[in-house]
């Protein structure tokens, strides 16, 4: 079994506490389902959000989904003038048996900008 990590960001149109639990959990469960994880797999998630994002934690998402024992982070993303804004990004430390290739990285809503060549 190897460690890989899985990138994965959403985008929401307001920073408002539901939406950015509402975004978070929806990117949590897109990255879990799409690589056939359970939290047992996840060794660690580091969340990121925009300076424009502030009104809750995104980690609280994956706390209300059941990561009690896996270790979770929040910071602020660089303040990059051109960025595109209100973005929540993650990035998870997973042990799977799946080839790096075949790895699923996630970017929903208006985030699927950031990585056209690999959104779905």
């Amino acid at each position: 079994m190897a460690v890989r990590a899985v990138r994965g960001a959403t985008q929401v149109d307001a920073d408002d506490r539901g939406e950015i639990l509402a975004a978070t959990t929806e990117l949590v469960s897109e990255v879990m389902s799409r690589n056939g994880l359970t939290t047992d797999d996840v060794i660690s998630v580091l969340f990121t959000a925009t300076p424009d994002l502030t009104a809750e934690f995104p980690a609280l998402a994956a706390r209300k989904l059941g990561f009690q024992e896996v270790p979770l982070m929040c910071a602020s993303e660089i303040a990059v003038p051109h960025a595109l804004p209100r973005v929540i990004r993650l990035m998870a430390h997973v042990a799977t048996d799946r080839p790096r290739a075949e790895v699923q990285h996630v970017y929903l809503r208006g985030a699927k900008a950031l990585r056209l060549d690999i959104a779905q």
